[in-house]
């Protein structure tokens, strides 16, 4: 369990506490708009719960994790259009966003809590939609295909380690900076040939891991692809900018790994993504 006195675990809970009120206000204001769909509503609401997740995922909070990206992916179909928001649909995601509010308040306990009842009703849903939202939106996409990797890392031994293990999955290009992975990740976008994944080092020259990781979803957002079926961005980083991670997250990354590289561990992630079988 995660040290509740820690200041940067603390900090987060604050975050959360205001997501979960932001994303209450957004949820009430689609109600009372019927069936219309306001997309700066719903941006504002999906980074918020992207965010709550990622901290969730870095501090072992698991059913603050497991409800978020629910919730996630049921607001990111209501953007693309694949769920009406009607009464009922509201009236699910206010209840889950309640219940995420509840975690967040208790997190010492928050690991035992039952949320079976409210993650079936969000995948109930979902249900029928997630194939369909990831074939319209998703940026890439193996499925059986191999990977369009790029890895971003300037330390020669960590990126020898991950070219050698991604490069069987697929095609695995290389960038050295921040700046680099940005042109190669728009170069891509042009060719309409976007990366499947991106693992991206925080601590860079020219341009860091954060601020690439912005401009990225930036670029995607301009494309009309949601971070939740967009690229996969796993940072890698030292144990010591935990605190840059929780900073990453807000930039919409999905996952963390710390140095030295667990593969297995990554391995975990791509599978968690259906990148590979």
């Amino acid at each position: 369990m995660i040290n509740l006195d820690d200041e940067v675990v603390e900090e987060y809970l604050t975050e959360c506490r205001e997501h979960v009120a932001a994303i209450e206000a957004e949820l009430l204001a689609m109600e009372k708009g019927g069936a219309q769909i306001d997309d700066e509503v719903l941006n504002r609401a999906i980074r918020a719960i992207h965010s709550v997740r990622g901290g969730g995922s870095l501090f072992a909070l698991v059913k603050v994790r497991e409800l978020a990206h629910q919730m996630e992916v049921a607001m990111a179909q209501i953007r693309s259009r694949l769920i009406v928001p009607k009464p009922n649909v509201v009236r699910v995601l206010l209840h889950a966003n309640d219940r995420l509010s509840g975690l967040i308040e208790d997190p010492g306990t928050s690991n035992e809590a039952d949320i079976n009842e409210v993650v079936g009703a969000l995948a109930g849903l979902c249900t029928g939609q997630t194939s369909a939202a990831q074939g319209t939106v998703c940026a890439g996409g193996p499925r059986g295909m191999p990977l369009r990797v790029l890895l971003v890392e300037d330390n020669f031994a960590s990126r020898l380690l991950l070219q050698s293990f991604l490069s069987r999955y697929g095609e695995c290009h290389i960038a050295v900076n921040g700046r680099e992975a940005v042109e190669a990740f728009h170069a891509a976008l042009e060719r309409g040939q976007s990366y499947d994944l991106v693992c991206m080092d925080i601590m860079m020259p020219e341009m860091d891991g954060r601020e690439a990781v912005r401009r990225i979803r930036a670029m995607e957002e301009a494309r009309g692809i949601l971070s939740t079926y967009g690229t996969k961005i796993i940072m890698t980083t030292a144990v010591d900018e935990i605190k840059d991670v929780v900073l990453c997250f807000k930039e919409l990354c999905d996952a963390y790994l710390v140095k030295p590289i667990d593969l297995s561990e990554l391995v975990g992630h791509l599978r968690a993504y259906r990148l590979v079988p």
